[in-house]
């Protein structure tokens, strides 16, 4: 039966459309349970009604007729039910409901079974046989399985519109309104035309060919180098009239890559033995982009995108093929499978109007790029299908990550004027940049940024950061073939200390191990989450400690804005064993007369363990911040990027709420700081509690700086405490938010959480 299944699946999945699908469907599990009709029912919830879309056994010019509504007949009933329903003689059922067109009245026995995706009812699949006959428990067993994989396919079908067409089929597909969903990676809501961004190379295609004349090989790929860092200034160049002068950065970090000696050696120690310059290239980017999608950490996992991007432009240069020009109007929107930074830039200055990528999330460089630019963004989009776009209006809300392609006129109008009060809000946004982060009684509160480039200290600059809250130290370990030496460390974290001098800067030690592999130090494990990473691994190898403390330190010389802290910290030893070892490190370059200041160092609070032991943590630190993402993960056991039980996870959650309440209360009883990172710290919402708790600051991406700081300005503490003091005696987190929501509104706050002033 296993086997079976997984042929149909197989057939289920190759169909060209999802008419196609479902007549395998029907036909494949008719044949398996050797009945005399298999059918779907397809749920309708704006008509309130089940249509019959596929069937093998009753009478094919039923489909797309018989609508059944909710509640009525055995289908209705289970879909009522969400459970089998199995009877031996169902025209003498009491729910029993006769359809003459279908041509049923021979049919006797009846299973049919709910069709569900992520709790949502999509309809019903039935068997009938024409004898009376109670199905056993093995053949509804695999119909409940043949169901699961089809809610799957549904699924798929209703993000893309294709769903919806079905039932309505006098209905003309082109002026059809299709919502998509996706993530929201850039706020704001933009309207426009559509333009489709196909890759420009496939680095998948390449095929293998060997050459004779290497040195030939080899000046080929050198003069598509040359080309590509040509193309790249170009960008940059156009960049700088979009963005402050220090976001060039992103496009040097392009350029570095291109001139990276490791990089240049590898594709040429491939044309060496002898493979040309195409597929040796795609080769090196290809395993360079394996080990960035490997990576568990989202910051780092989107960094594929970058590496697969200058890849193509490379490639396309060597194949000197002839592509389309992109015409651009005013008000375009860019949609495509991948959109990459420099896609983006492309587009003329003034003519974008918002994006709509297939894949990625709000850390991938477009998403930097388009928050700086104030581009509604709206990443990872379930089920895209690029031409569905052509020749459409299209607007985006990259609040919700909702895509609506034709909208109806009231929905048009709706967003049309959500659009104008965006203007609006933007405006009084930036007249923030200069004010403090203070409550409307006198409470500072230090906003801080979090980041993993240097090329994001001018966009957090410009929006007026304090510092920086937390420092991802992993870039130079995994961008190389080996371990980086300490002088390679230190020019890079030194940049970065420098840009913010004399802001202070908390660099967090390696953290990788487990779900984050090193190109050059794999690990394999079952549970990674739970595994050998961040202190623990790093403690097992004190040389690579050592090497990157020492590398802080020196960067710090001269400007004394280093902070360290600890990550991944679950017992009170591994505490005293990396304070003991950076003091080792200190002490060295003493020796070495080196005048360095020994800086602050800290711990990241963000597994259970550290929660219940934080006064003996911070005995001995000088301050803490908590990771507010992972922390919530472990409270709550759940996985956030696991779609299924993403719903699950909400750093609102009361126990996640009492947890956070402790540690600010532990530490500042020995009057120790305390700050928070992750995407609590930038949540409006979530603003209002943690300032009440008394968070000494928050961490956060650069674009939701100025939004934080509006609500921070806009309460006074003795109010903020008053609704913590309230929330904390709910139940729910939906209570919770649904209850911080209606205060944020009442503060006009209310364009923070959604589009619109209010």
């Amino acid at each position: 039966m296993l086997q079976l299944l997984h042929q149909i699946v197989q057939e289920v999945n190759a169909a060209k459309d999802l008419k196609a699908a479902l007549l395998t469907i029907v036909k494949r599990v008719r044949q398996a349970l050797h009945t005399q009709a298999c059918s779907v029912f397809l749920l309708d919830k704006a008509q309130t009604k089940y249509f019959l879309m596929a069937t093998d056994g009753l009478n094919q010019k039923a489909v797309g007729r018989i609508g059944i509504a909710v509640g009525e007949g055995l289908i209705g009933w289970v879909g009522e039910r969400e459970e089998p329903i199995n009877i031996e003689d169902a025209p003498t059922h009491k729910r029993y409901l006769y359809s003459p067109l279908a041509g049923e009245e021979k049919f006797r026995g009846f299973l049919g079974v709910p069709i569900i995706h992520q709790r949502q009812n999509l309809g019903v699949l039935v068997v009938q046989h024409e004898q009376a006959h109670l199905f056993d428990k093995e053949e509804e067993a695999f119909l409940v399985t043949i169901s699961v994989q089809l809610a799957g396919v549904l699924a798929h079908a209703k993000a893309t519109g294709e769903l919806g067409d079905i039932p309505r089929k006098r209905r003309s597909r082109s002026n059809k309104s299709i919502t998509l969903k996706g993530l929201g990676s850039a706020p704001g809501v933009g309207a426009g035309t559509a333009v489709i961004v196909y890759p420009k190379s496939d680095l998948d295609a390449v095929p293998h060919r060997k050459i004779a004349d290497v040195k030939a090989e080899q000046v080929k790929f050198e003069e598509a180098l040359t080309l590509a860092r040509d193309e790249i200034r170009q960008l940059g160049e156009r960049a700088a009239s979009l963005l402050p002068k220090e976001e060039q950065a992103l496009f040097e970090a392009y350029l570095q890559i291109l001139d990276s000696n490791s990089f240049h050696k590898e594709v040429c120690a491939q044309i060496k033995k002898g493979v040309w310059a195409q597929k040796a290239l795609s080769e090196v980017i290809t395993k360079h982009i394996a080990v960035f999608s490997a990576m568990d950490d989202p910051y780092f996992k989107e960094r594929s995108l970058d590496i697969k991007d200058l890849g193509r432009r490379v490639l396309m240069h060597l194949q000197r093929a002839s592509f389309k020009e992109l015409k651009y109007p005013e008000n375009t929107i860019l949609v495509g499978d991948e959109i990459t930074a420099s896609d983006l830039v492309e587009v003329p200055e003034g003519h974008l109007s918002a994006i709509v990528s297939g894949s990625g999330s709000s850390n991938s460089h477009v998403a930097i790029l388009a928050r700086a630019l104030g581009i509604p963004t709206v990443m990872g989009v379930e089920g895209l299908s690029p031409p569905l776009f052509e020749d459409r209006e299209t607007i985006v809300d990259g609040y919700h990550g909702h895509v609506y392609i034709s909208p109806n006129v009231n929905l048009k109008r709706e967003l049309m004027r959500l659009i104008d009060e965006e203007r609006e809000l933007q405006a009084g946004l930036e007249e923030l940049q200069n004010l403090p982060a203070q409550t409307t009684d006198g409470h500072q509160v230090s906003l801080l940024v979090n980041t993993g480039l240097a090329a994001d200290a001018g966009l957090s600059l410009s929006v007026g950061a304090e510092g920086v809250g937390l420092y991802r130290t992993e870039v130079p370990f995994m961008t190389r073939d080996r371990f980086p030496a300490e002088e390679e460390q230190r020019v890079v974290y030194q940049q970065l200390l420098r840009a913010f001098s004399p802001r202070p800067v908390t660099m967090r030690t390696l953290d990788v191990g487990g779900d984050k592999v090193l190109p050059y130090f794999k690990v394999t494990e079952a549970n990674p989450f739970l595994g050998w990473r961040g202190i623990r691994l790093t403690l097992d190898h004190p040389e690579v400690f050592l090497v990157q403390v020492r590398a802080m330190l020196r960067a710090s010389q001269g400007l004394d804005n280093l902070r360290i802290m600890l990550p991944m910290i679950s017992a009170v030893e591994e505490v005293d064993e990396a304070l003991e070892l950076i003091k080792r490190a200190h002490d060295e370059l003493v020796e070495d007369q080196l005048a360095i200041t020994f800086p602050p160092v800290g711990v990241m609070i963000e597994v259970p363990a550290a929660v219940y032991q934080i006064r003996a943590i911070v005995e001995r630190v000088d301050f803490v911040s908590v990771g507010s993402n992972d922390l919530t993960q472990y409270l709550l056991a759940v996985d956030r990027n696991n779609s299924r039980v993403a719903r699950l996870y909400d750093a609102l959650h009361p126990s996640v709420l009492h947890a956070l309440s402790s540690i600010v209360e532990e530490t500042h009883k020995v009057n120790k700081t305390v700050s928070i990172c992750g995407e609590m710290a930038s949540d409006p919402v979530a603003v209002i509690l943690l300032l009440a708790m008394g968070f000494d600051a928050l961490s956060m991406s650069s674009v939701s700086l100025p939004r934080v700081k509006w609500v921070v300005r806009k309460f006074s503490m003795s109010h903020a405490k008053q609704l913590l003091d309230e929330v904390l005696k709910m139940n729910h987190a939906k209570q919770i938010r649904q209850r911080l929501e209606g205060v944020l509104a009442q503060a006009g706050l209310g364009g923070l959480i959604r589009a619109g002033k209010n």
